[in-house]
């Protein structure tokens, strides 16, 4: 073999690398959202999407054609685009500007630079290399890391993955390979990666250049491959694999595939290179195009946010001071609960909501009765010291029979094909027409039985499982409690009854449930948070430890914990038995406006699905939404977070009253019980890395959701319980289906702050990864002053004053009215 010499840490310094621009997407049952993009994030948001473009060929906005039909259609204000040009290109270059992006028809030039190198195997060998390695790959891949599908089990799994590989073609009969060098160089286990890197590229100089080239070939894989490596506990039947196994291993593949085609007198890539391509990360060009889009992306966004900004700066609610209120109820930030919010306050005057990350502060694993695994129920980043054990179950699970794994045999399989065969043959007929769910389905209410008991309270720390102590202390409670009430500004005039309101989503077929239930519980349901924090919140001794830090819950006050189903807009409250009689009458009152509000919520809801009639009474566009969930053939149960566009956090006042259609995260935060920020802090190193994750997530799917996004889900198939690919030899697909995102208008996220700009700036700096998300305006910054209610937005390291151009907001006469007639999002109002 050809020698060259490598610094000994350098091809782990590209793996490294690579890793670090891999899709970094876990498996389907942790499928949390993030930023797509997030290996750029060190960069400006406009200068790291130029760069992506350039390198990977991504695309990182709409279109030309895209934007000028939003400014025709009036999307992209004239008076917008014009205040964007003059701010960031001068006056006196308006109309210059303004004709170019109406006009001018421009002719980007560059070439992707990933997949160049790799390119000359086609051009110089007439080898088409992918086309002979992939299906192979991807088929190992997938059997090794199968989760349950496969009827037969990969053989040595437990070994890590070319040991396996090592010992199969030991022990086999068959081989992986068609010619015998690539397997004697697996067997004999000599040779290094920098040799094989020898054999097939040559010179070192493009051993960086190569791999980027070979792994983004399928950065699917490759990067199910990088996150399983860097977290393990993210399969429950982990294997170990490292994306340095799949490099050697996929070089051996090539290596057999040109020894097949060639002989083994071929020489390496490098020889036949008379260019040395371009540097994958040579500094990248800002072009008079690039500009061009940025400027109509700044005009997109900014013809929404003025209207936000202006809404929230005029509008007239007022603090309500309520004598006797019918209950207060804490829900999840999550968008889909802003509109849900909006109807139950205007059912029930009396009562009072807010928002909080949907795990409340429960930092935690749980354990579900006669479950084997652990199921992280808190925001990914968090590594949980604490295990919640559920017990007291009595009933058992469903399941449904002809799932079996005798239904593979020959002998069974051919008897229960005959009789169980037949049943389901007549059950899935049924279900077209009369759709229902069943034990194969993803329910929110199947993560937690609602009559069980949770393990809670901790009496003994030195008692662990697994180095997790289950439960918590009563200290360790108080802290939890006081921490979320003092966050939301709950902290004194108590109802009667507290609602504290996880969320979950139900659908019967959907590989990306996860992305539905709640991301600050890991994409699960938020039932066992709620109750979690419920118990905490009712112990006399939290309560009695809370007195001491100025909270005092009455006696009289119970928290209960629910769940609401965003897809089947149905709510359920556990833990009924601590209400009192006084009480129990009190909760049948407040039931009756959870079912007026979740009619209404249903009705809104359904304006965005092409096939109900949004003009029927609410209850039975509800009732029909019910059979929509449950339906086998419904590509879109719900829309999940499509459209987000804001995160708000302040007090309910501030946005009460304003309709802002479904788009809004709603963080409740009261700037007078924080004058220094110490649970802002909290409260944004989530908010901007959730909320900023999810609209980064959703913005990428929406403008390339080829290579972004996952494209239809109707041709996906579930490969090894662990992501989903076209076919059964294609590449996995990262990111969000089109189903998912075709109502989406990619705008990034606006995160708006009540309270004093010179706060909240030094708030921001205080966490660096925090910061990065504002400083490179990978989210957007508002801040509003809470007396003088003048806006101020983050630009550029400081804070500048901004007047919205419109002056005026038009008020909905009837709401109802216009939710009919509407299709597309619907401009913010004022609520009558």
């Amino acid at each position: 073999m050809e020698k060259n010499n490598l610094d000994d840490n350098e091809l782990e310094k590209i793996i490294h690398k690579i890793q670090h621009y891999l899709p970094a997407q876990a498996p389907l049952k942790d499928f949390i959202h993030h930023n797509t993009l997030h290996a750029f994030q060190d960069r400006n948001f406009f200068e790291g999407l130029s760069e992506a473009s350039v390198i990977f060929g991504y695309k990182v906005s709409l279109s030309l054609h895209e934007y000028r039909s939003f400014f025709d259609s009036k999307k992209i204000r004239e008076d917008v685009l014009e205040r964007v040009i003059i701010n960031h290109k001068g006056k006196e270059n308006l109309e210059e500007w303004k004709n170019k992006l109406l006009v001018k028809t421009f002719h980007p030039t560059y070439n992707t630079r990933i997949g160049s190198l790799r390119a000359h195997w086609k051009q110089e060998y007439k080898v088409e290399i992918d086309g002979l390695v992939h299906s192979k790959l991807f088929r190992v891949l997938c059997s090794f890391l199968d989760q349950g599908i496969s009827i037969w089990k990969f053989p040595l799994s437990d070994k890590k993955f070319l040991d396996a590989i090592r010992e199969m073609e030991l022990n086999s009969f068959s081989s992986f390979f068609k010619t015998t060098r690539a397997k004697k160089i697996l067997i004999e286990n000599k040779t290094t990666l920098e040799q094989l890197l020898n054999l097939v590229v040559g010179d070192n100089k493009y051993f960086e250049h190569y791999l980027f080239d070979q792994q983004f070939a399928h950065q699917g894989w490759s990067g199910m491959v990088a996150s399983i490596e860097q977290s393990p506990e993210t399969l429950i039947d982990k294997k170990k694999i490292t994306l340095k196994d799949l490099v050697f291993f996929e070089l051996l593949l090539e290596i057999d595939s040109l020894d097949y085609l060639l002989g083994e007198n071929w020489e390496p890539l490098s020889k036949k290179v008379k260019d040395f391509p371009v540097d994958i990360f040579a500094k990248v060009e800002f072009t008079e195009f690039n500009e061009a889009l940025y400027l109509w992306q700044l005009s997109l966004e900014w013809s929404y946010y003025d209207d936000v900004l202006l809404a929230l700066k005029t509008n007239s609610t007022k603090e309500k001071i309520i004598e006797n209120k019918s209950f207060q109820a804490l829900f999840c930030i999550d968008d889909r609960e802003c509109s849900f919010r909006r109807y139950l306050e205007d059912e029930d005057a009396n009562c009072e909501t807010f928002g909080t990350p949907g795990f409340f502060g429960v930092d935690s694993f749980f354990q579900p009765q006669g479950g084997k695994f652990y199921t992280k129920i808190c925001p990914a980043p968090v590594k949980p010291k604490h295990l919640i054990k559920e017990v007291g179950v009595r009933t058992k699970q469903k399941k449904e029979i002809h799932f079996s794994k005798y239904s593979q045999s020959f002998h069974s399989g051919w008897l229960i094909s005959q009789t169980l065969g037949f049943w389901s043959t007549l059950k899935l007929a049924a279900n077209i027409f009369m759709p229902s769910t069943g034990p194969a389905s993803a329910a929110s209410l199947k993560h937690m039985n609602k009559n069980s008991k949770l393990l809670v309270l901790n009496k003994d720390k030195s008692k662990k499982e697994n180095d997790l102590q289950i439960g918590y202390t009563s200290d360790e409670m108080t802290d939890r409690v006081e921490a979320l009430l003092k966050s939301i500004g709950l902290v004194k005039d108590f109802a009667s009854i507290i609602y504290v309101c996880g969320h979950g989503a139900s659908s019967v077929n959907n590989p990306h449930y996860a992305a539905y239930d709640c991301g600050a519980c890991s994409g699960r349901a938020g039932s066992v948070n709620a109750r979690t924090f419920s118990f905490m919140a009712n112990n006399a001794t939290v309560q009695k430890n809370l007195i001491e830090r100025g909270i005092v819950i009455p006696e009289s006050t119970v928290f209960i914990g629910g769940l609401r189903d965003t897809t089947r807009d149905e709510i359920v409250f556990y833990d009924i038995d601590l209400l009192g009689e006084n009480h129990i009458k009190q909760h049948l009152f407040n039931l009756e406006k959870f079912e007026i509000a979740l009619d209404k919520n249903a009705k809104e809801r359904s304006r965005r699905f092409e096939l109900e009639n949004t003009h029927l009474p609410a209850k039975k566009i509800h009732q029909q939404l019910l059979k929509r969930s449950v339906s086998l053939f419904e590509p879109r149960p719900e829309l999940n977070h499509a459209t987000n566009a804001l995160c708000i956090v302040g007090r309910r006042e501030l946005s009460q009253g304003v309709f802002l259609d479904r788009r809004s995260f709603l963080n409740s935060y009261d700037y007078k019980l924080d004058p220094e920020g110490k649970y802002l802090l909290t409260i944004l190193n989530a908010a901007a890395p959730v909320c900023g994750g999810i609209n980064l997530e959703y913005y990428f799917s929406r403008v390339d959701n080829q290579k972004l996004g996952a494209g239809s889900k109707l041709p996906h198939n579930v490969m090894g319980l662990i992501a989903v690919a076209n076919g059964i030899d294609g590449d996995l697909r990262p990111g969000l289906p089109s189903q998912m995102i075709e109502v989406h208008d990619p705008l990034r996220l606006l995160l708006i702050v009540e309270h004093f700009p010179e706060v909240v700036e030094k708030t921001i700096k205080v966490n660096p990864a925090t910061f990065e998300w504002f400083d490179k305006e990978w989210v957007n910054l508002a801040v509003i002053h809470p007396q003088t209610k003048q806006i101020y937005s983050y630009q550029k390291g400081d804070f500048v004053l901004y007047n919205p151009i419109r002056k005026q907001i038009k008020v909905a006469l009837d709401i109802n009215y216009t939710i009919e007639t509407h299709k597309d999002n619907i401009p913010v109002l004022f609520l009558k």
